[in-house]
């Protein structure tokens, strides 16, 4: 009873000491850590740890050197076996809050709140999947390390490690779909495929990166819903990037006119439209008729934004101005469909079929214009571009003579 009452005093007072003294180095860490990031972070995410490790270490200390140890002391190899374990998930936890303080000031150092941050998203990205493999990897050193601390595991390690290589090849076999994934998320962090923040294109929906892990990526839509993907999907299958390179991008406005709509005064109008909105970057600004069949001009409106969100708000604006400007200016510019009454005699210029000359080559010959490969030397000089090897081959050889009939069939 002596001896226990020993080590109980001991062991309070040692977790006292350890308490202020953790306390000591905490206030000054934040006091000189007022200007630096180093010691802020140091004092932020450090304190708790040290003070559990630095108390757990005192009282396993006092137990070991100021109590006596008697045969019958079972209870005193339990406290400090008690005590080692402690120590060892104090220090791991010590070790990883160390880890997160130097990730976090070398994430200080790259900030994402700037226009052109895509390097910065990069790190970020790379730099969060590695406090999350890092971590993982010192939960499982520190779970083996507790318990090799127990003979019965100490015993066994030697046959574990024997069939190591075929309980290797089990685990790979039934866990094959999430390591599969976790080497997709690593894969992802260092080709610099995909980074937090990205502007993406998947399942069509048009949406931000907001979280990546190991196994999976969190899709946050235009509208905040979340999609969620296994971070495989991102090697397995194509999607669009809109933010791969620099953020800005390009987007179209298409429009159906009628063959009568000015292009140039409506090319003019995007032009103003363009200078006169803050959503445009002042690098592409384009209107170009791209189709002309089914009885209207199909136009479209090329423009440019600094990044997506501008780009759609732009797109909408564009839209909505230019319906309006035919509208209004324009009118005989929306789609219509003719129907036309009468024959070819009839008075009106469109109605009239005037004869018009044979345009004849310096020959004499009339071009065939309804070919493409050939009817011209151009065309010719095509045809022979076109040629496939066996028709190449075909068109050299002679034809060889047709067999003399035998006298019985000619008659």
């Amino acid at each position: 009873m002596q001896n226990f009452l020993t080590t109980i005093v001991a062991a309070l007072a040692a977790a006292a000491i350890a308490l202020f003294l953790a306390g000591v180095v905490h206030r000054l860490i934040r006091r000189f850590g007022r200007r630096n990031l180093l010691l802020s972070e140091l004092g932020d995410h450090t304190h708790r740890p040290f003070q559990v490790a630095a108390t757990v270490l005192a009282v396993q200390f006092a137990v070991r050197f100021f109590t006596g140890y008697a045969v019958g002391d079972t209870w005193r190899q339990v406290v400090l076996h008690a005590l080692v374990l402690g120590i060892i998930a104090s220090v791991a936890w010590l070790v990883a809050s160390l880890l997160v303080v130097i990730e976090d000031v070398a994430l200080a150092r790259f900030r994402v709140d700037v226009p052109n941050n895509r390097n910065a998203r990069r790190v970020r990205t790379q730099v969060v999947m590695l406090r999350r493999l890092t971590i993982a990897v010192i939960v499982v050193l520190t779970v083996g390390v507790m318990l090799m601390t127990f003979p019965s595991v100490r015993g066994i390690g030697a046959g574990v490690l024997t069939s190591a290589g075929v309980v290797g090849v089990v685990a790979a076999l039934a866990a094959q779909s999430l390591l599969g994934n976790v080497f997709a998320g690593l894969q992802l962090a260092f080709s610099d495929a995909v980074r937090l923040d990205d502007v993406v294109v998947v399942e069509g929906e048009w949406g931000r990166i907001e979280e990546l892990t190991l196994s999976y990526v969190v899709v946050q839509i235009w509208d905040d819903r979340r999609l969620i993907l296994p971070t495989s999907y991102f090697t397995s299958k194509p999607f669009q990037n809109w933010t791969r390179t620099e953020a800005a991008v390009l987007g179209t406005a298409e429009f159906d006119v009628d063959w009568s709509v000015d292009v140039q005064a409506m090319r003019e109008e995007l032009r103003r439209l363009a200078e006169s909105s803050d959503l445009w970057d002042g690098r592409v600004c384009v209107l170009q008729v791209t189709d002309a069949t089914g009885g209207v001009l199909k136009v479209r409106a090329l423009v440019s934004a600094a990044d997506a969100g501008s780009l759609w708000d732009l797109r909408c604006l564009v839209r909505e101005h230019l319906a309006a400007w035919i509208r209004d200016h324009r009118p005989t510019g929306l789609p219509r469909m003719r129907t036309e009454v009468g024959d070819a005699s009839g008075a009106l210029p469109w109605q009239s079929a005037r004869p018009r000359p044979v345009r004849r080559g310096a020959d004499g010959d009339v071009p065939d214009d309804a070919r493409v490969f050939g009817g011209s030397d151009d065309g010719a000089a095509r045809s022979e571009t076109f040629v496939g090897p066996d028709d190449a081959v075909r068109a050299e050889a002679p034809t060889p003579d047709p067999a003399p009939l035998p006298a019985d069939s000619r008659r």
